[in-house]
């Protein structure tokens, strides 16, 4: 049975509910989500200091020791730089920047080549770095507590700036989850991880972020948010399964409705037409995305119609 994807004189209405949705919470908790954020970053940032001893050690060493200080020194510097400018500067690899920036230092590197690299990183960030921020660096004498602290929440905020879209995103997705986790509760389901395969999975059950394997020659684990096991299993035992999304604008969900179609047809491939993939969907999702989405047979609850969930056999 279809839930909303052939209902598109109700698309309109709906679109404007979900978008409303999506305001009200990033208006009432986004900000305080930022600020905590920001507060732990700003310890992080202290943190890079000191290892740095405030920004004049920065040295091969201190980079291999502490690999998950170079976000803070790449906003450190003017203008700051964003990762593929720093590889592109430095002339390193872009595997090693993301590596040290998941805090770790690629393991099968070369050590010379290792170095050489995490010189010229280190080479490029001192002549780039923000002295306006950093007054002590052109004095030669150490930053006052005060100097310290300023320099910290600048360059909190400019992290926090450019992880805004990401922790935004992180939070409504944590809170998408408890909604749907409440909500299955309240049915009578039981949050329990499946044990084995899929087919499997004891009914009346449901669980967050299962690997599922698909493909034939090369078998390769892509995410599902939600797998939900009906008190009465569906013909061939294949649970529901969700994506949870959320968007904050237009524009990025258009960029990314592909990614749906793509993981759906993986799903069909491995597991048949029982494997449907059915989207949660709250915020900025217009006519043009649901369109396409209903185009690839893939169907849509709205979080804030959320009792739609119960036509899937739930």
């Amino acid at each position: 049975m279809a839930i909303n994807a052939d209902r598109p004189q109700q698309w309109k209405k709906d679109i404007a509910a979900s978008v409303d949705r999506f305001n009200r919470w990033f208006i009432r908790f986004a900000p305080k989500t930022y600020r905590d954020t920001r507060v732990k970053t700003t310890e992080s940032v202290a943190e890079a200091l000191k290892l740095t001893n405030d920004l004049r050690s920065i040295t091969p060493e201190v980079l291999a020791e502490h690999p998950k200080v170079l976000p803070t020194l790449r906003m450190s510097t003017a203008p700051p730089l964003a990762r593929d400018r720093l590889v592109g500067l430095a002339y390193t690899s872009k595997n090693l920047v993301l590596v040290m920036e998941a805090g770790a230092i690629p393991p099968r590197l070369d050590k010379t080549i290792l170095k050489k690299e995490l010189a010229s990183i280190c080479s490029t960030l001192r002549q780039l770095l923000d002295k306006d921020i950093f007054p002590w660096l052109d004095g030669g004498g150490s930053p006052s507590d005060t100097e310290r602290y300023r320099a910290s929440t600048i360059i909190a905020d400019r992290l926090c700036g450019a992880m805004a879209d990401p922790i935004v995103r992180n939070a409504q997705e944590q809170r998408q989850l408890a909604f749907i986790e409440a909500y299955l509760k309240g049915k009578g389901y039981q949050k329990k991880a499946p044990a084995g395969p899929i087919v499997n999975m004891e009914p009346g059950t449901f669980a967050f972020r299962v690997n599922l394997p698909v493909g034939s020659a090369r078998k390769v684990n892509i995410p599902i948010d939600v797998v939900i096991q009906p008190k009465v299993p569906r013909k061939g035992r294949i649970p529901i399964l969700i994506e949870a999304k959320s968007a904050g604008d237009f524009t990025n969900t258009n960029k990314r409705r592909k990614e749906e179609a793509t993981k759906v047809h993986q799903l069909t491939a491995t597991y048949g037409d029982g494997a449907k993939l059915v989207l949660f969907l709250c915020g900025y999702f217009d006519s043009g995305y649901l369109g396409y989405e209903a185009a690839e047979g893939i169907d849509w609850v709205w979080e804030h119609r959320i009792d739609d969930v119960m036509k899937l056999g739930i």
